[in-house]
């Protein structure tokens, strides 16, 4: 299977807790972060920038700290070999793709802006994430 699905999550973590860039920059990274990928959702929880629990389609009895939340096509077009402009980058889709949003403790995001910005970027270094 590819692109969202439990496998690719799987791997997906495998990729972020194997990461030393990710154990550098987010020794202080602990929370919860919600990932939304419009079909399925994951309660993600880091503890000092290592993934702990992946929690597939949580209730609403498992908070979270912050989400990043866009519709499917937004993160077909982030993990395209060759992203289109303004789909580079989380920063980028924050300022200039509307559909793209951060919701929540935006303060907890800012604290661990770099180390969630590795964890987006390693998506596309996942088998599966390719889109053509």
């Amino acid at each position: 299977m590819s692109f969202p699905a439990s496998d690719w999550m799987a791997r997906y973590v495998a990729a972020l807790n194997g990461d030393p860039e990710l154990r550098l920059v987010g020794g202080f990274f602990t929370c919860d972060v919600l990932l939304d990928f419009e079909t399925v959702r994951y309660l993600v929880r880091v503890d000092g920038g290592t993934v702990r629990e992946v929690v597939e389609n949580p209730g609403y009895d498992r908070p979270w700290a912050f989400a990043l939340r866009a519709p499917r096509h937004v993160w077909d077009r982030y993990l395209a070999p060759v992203p289109p402009p303004l789909y580079h980058h989380i920063f980028a889709m924050l300022m200039r793709v509307p559909e793209f949003r951060l919701e929540g403790d935006t303060l907890a995001a800012a604290q661990n802006i770099r180390a969630l910005a590795r964890m987006c970027d390693l998506m596309r270094a996942v088998p599966g994430a390719d889109h053509a």
